[in-house]
C-alpha cells in the first residue's frame, strides 16, 4: 500500500473523494505498516468538532443522526464524518452495517462520509481502534464528526474520553435504563436529549429527568433538549444548544481529564494487542497436563 499522508487525506476529503480516507482508516484499524507514521503526523490541536452519541438500544440514535445531518448540510461549507459502531457478527466478527441502512438518505452525499466499525468483542460500546480512527478523521478536513455507539448501557463511558462532548439519547420509556446507567454514562454526558417527545408520558419523564439532574452535583451544568427526530421537531434548537456548548471554553482540568481517559484506553489497548484467547487457551491446556496449574502464577507472566 502506498504511503498516505495527512495532507493527501485532507485534499481528498475536501473534494469528496473518500477512497484515500477509507484506506487510511483501514491501515489504522488493521495496523498496516505505515499507520504509526500517519498518526505521528497529526497536529496537537484543532480539527473537527467531535460529538459522541450514546444511549440505550432503540432510543433513536441513528434517526437523530439523520436529523442532525439534514440540519448541518444546510451549510454548504460543512463536511460531516460519521463513525457508526455496530455490533459484531458472532461468526465473522464483522459489523452488521445496520446504520448504513438507516442513513440511506445520505450515504451517497459527497459531503458525508459514513464508516461502520465492528465492536469486535470490545466492551463500552466502541471498538479497539476507535481512538486512532477518530483522530485521523478529526484532522481530515471535516467540520463535524458524529460517533454513534452501540448503546450498551452503564459501561459506555469511554466515549467521554474520545469526543469533545457526549450526548445521551433517551426515550419516554427509558426509566429502567436510566436506573442502570445513572452511575456510569449518566455522569459523563454533557447533553441529555429526550427523543420521541411526541409520545405519551414524555413530559412526565422529562420533568423527572430534570429533577434528577438538579439533585445531582454532576448534573448541575448539564444541558437538556426535547426532540422528535423522526418528525424533525426540535432539531434546530438542539443544534443551537450544541453550538453553544462547543463555543464554551472548557476548563484545563476537564481537558486534562479527557486526555487522561483517552491515554489510559490507548495504553491499555497497546498492552494487550498481542494477547489472544486462543494463545492463552493453548498455554493453559499445556500446563494443565502437568496437574500443577496455578491460575495466579500463570497470569503473573502477562501482567
Amino acid at each position: 500500500m502506498p504511503v498516505i499522508t495527512l495532507t493527501h487525506i485532507q485534499e481528498c476529503v475536501q473534494q469528496g473523494k473518500w477512497l484515500v480516507l477509507a484506506r487510511a482508516i483501514s491501515m489504522v484499524e488493521n495496523q498496516v505498516s505505515g499507520y504509526e507514521a500517519l498518526l505521528q503526523e497529526l497536529p496537537s490541536s484543532g480539527g473537527a468538532q467531535v460529538l459522541g452519541i450514546t444511549g440505550p438500544p432503540g432510543a433513536g440514535k441513528s434517526t437523530l443522526v439523520n436529523a442532525l445531518l439534514a440540519h448541518l448540510l444546510k451549510n454548504p461549507a460543512h463536511r460531516i464524518g460519521i463513525i457508526a459502531v455496530d455490533p459484531s457478527s458472532p461468526f465473522n466478527m464483522g459489523a452488521l452495517l445496520g446504520d448504513r441502512i438507516r442513513m440511506s438518505d445520505y450515504f451517497l452525499n459527497p459531503r458525508v462520509y459514513i464508516r461502520s466499525l465492528a465492536t469486535r468483542g470490545a466492551l463500552g460500546g466502541l471498538t479497539a481502534r476507535i481512538i486512532e480512527i477518530t483522530d485521523v478523521m478529526r484532522h481530515a478536513g471535516f467540520s463535524h464528526i458524529l460517533i454513534e455507539t452501540v448503546g450498551v448501557g452503564q459501561s459506555e463511558v469511554e466515549i467521554a474520553g474520545l469526543a469533545d462532548h457526549t450526548m445521551l439519547v433517551l426515550v419516554p420509556e427509558s426509566g429502567d435504563e436510566v436506573q442502570q446507567m445513572k452511575s456510569g454514562v449518566m455522569e459523563v454526558a454533557d447533553v441529555y436529549v429526550l427523543n420521541k417527545c411526541d409520545r405519551p408520558g414524555a413530559s412526565v419523564f422529562f420533568k423527572n429527568l430534570l429533577d434528577m439532574l438538579r439533585l445531582s452535583h454532576a448534573g448541575m451544568h448539564k444541558k437538556t433538549a426535547q426532540v422528535s427526530a423522526a418528525l424533525h421537531q426540535g432539531i434546530d434548537e438542539l443544534s443551537v444548544l450544541l453550538d453553544t456548548l462547543h463555543n464554551e471554553s472548557s476548563s484545563p482540568d476537564k481537558r486534562a481529564h479527557l486526555i487522561a481517559e483517552k491515554a489510559f484506553e490507548w495504553i491499555r489497548n497497546k498492552r494487550v494487542e498481542n494477547l489472544s484467547k486462543e494463545s492463552l487457551h493453548s498455554k493453559i491446556l499445556e500446563q494443565l497436563k502437568s496437574n500443577q496449574f496455578n491460575f495466579y502464577r500463570f497470569c503473573k507472566d502477562f501482567v
